[in-house]
């Protein structure tokens, strides 16, 4: 069994049932989840080794979080315990032309605030095959950004596969900071994964005229830029999902992938969304099994494409399918009918 490992934050979200509005709402629907930890759930299911490494306060929510993770089979060996609490994000749910609506709650989380002594990362990635962070991790906090450079400087010295979902979040810091941060990143990463948007607020490249908020894709402009970025950075493969933004409620999911030589662009499913949060990595994740499993890029994009299209029907930000349900969506069975 191979061994996968991501490294990152995992919060307490709290939702407004249904589509409430946070005004309307009295409770809150609770679930955990977060980039990093979203792609160990969805490696977990799929068969393989994956290793989540956090830090959590040690204290009965800290557990909460990890029990969460433990009951899809991740391993949480490697997660610290400590400092002051667990980021928590809120969200209200939108629909038609109504967007989503994230608020954060994650200052002085305890990843936020670990550092190196808290770590082995030369263990952590004995026998590893991959290694998983995105832009969210490095943007939490300084010591958070460095903690991601010492961990990838330990994965490329242990020879591991290093991926990245830029996943640039606004609320969290400055496309100068992001650019000045991420681009130093880049140098230890072999398969870099994004949307258009993520490619050019941290790292400059803006795919021709592309607009995401209209949901036009002008899909020659991808494959210009991501040239672009295999010249600078010398990664392996670049990878962008393609959302087409009809309302907040029906989307266009696709993608398109270079390999240096080759572009190629994904079968197209018009999904009707439950819930999106988590959507970009469960197609990441997807990817990332499609390529451990020795598929060609193009096969481990149609499996990315698949796994996140069947995420988007699933509440809660983990993808909770199966690597047999994506090969029945792949066959062309989009049905939704019954199974029994």
């Amino acid at each position: 069994m191979k061994k996968a490992v991501t490294l990152g934050e995992i919060m307490l979200r709290l939702s407004t049932p249904g589509y409430q509005r946070f005004v309307q709402a009295d409770s809150f629907d609770v679930v955990y989840g977060g980039g990093e930890a979203n792609v160990a759930v969805s490696l977990a299911n799929y068969g393989y080794e994956a290793y989540f490494v956090s830090k959590l306060p040690k204290n009965e929510i800290g557990q909460a979080a990890i029990n969460s993770l433990r009951k899809f089979g991740v391993k949480t060996d490697y997660i610290a315990r400590g400092g002051e609490r667990i980021g928590i994000y809120y969200l209200e749910t939108g629909a038609s032309m109504r967007p989503s609506n994230v608020v954060y709650d994650r200052a002085h989380s305890s990843i936020a605030e670990a550092d190196m002594k808290d770590f082995d990362f030369d263990e952590i990635f004995k026998n590893a095959a991959w290694f998983h962070f995105s832009g969210i991790t490095p943007a939490l906090s300084d010591s958070a950004a460095l903690l991601t450079e010492e961990a990838l400087k330990a994965a490329k010295k242990n020879n591991v596969t290093v991926s990245v979902d830029l996943n640039y979040r606004k609320k969290l810091w400055s496309p100068e900071k992001a650019k000045e941060v991420m681009t130093r990143l880049m140098q230890y990463v072999d398969v870099c994964i994004g949307n258009e948007e993520d490619a050019h607020l941290t790292l400059g490249f803006k795919p021709g005229q592309t607009d995401v908020t209209s949901g036009e894709l002008e899909l020659a402009g991808y494959k210009d830029i991501f040239k672009q970025m295999i010249d600078k950075f010398g990664f392996k493969y670049v990878i962008s999902s393609l959302r087409e933004s009809h309302s907040a409620s029906d989307n266009g999911w696709s993608a398109c992938a270079f390999d240096g030589n080759e572009f190629y662009h994904s079968r197209k499913y018009e999904i009707r969304i439950v819930d999106r949060v988590g959507g970009g990595d469960s197609f990441a994740s997807g990817v990332i099994y499609g390529l451990l499993e020795g598929k060609n890029f193009k096969d481990a994009l149609e499996f990315g494409v698949a796994a996140s299209a069947l995420k988007h029907t699933i509440h809660g930000d983990f993808n909770l399918v199966t690597v047999e349900e994506v090969e029945t969506l792949l066959k062309g069975d989009a049905s939704g009918r019954v199974q029994r």
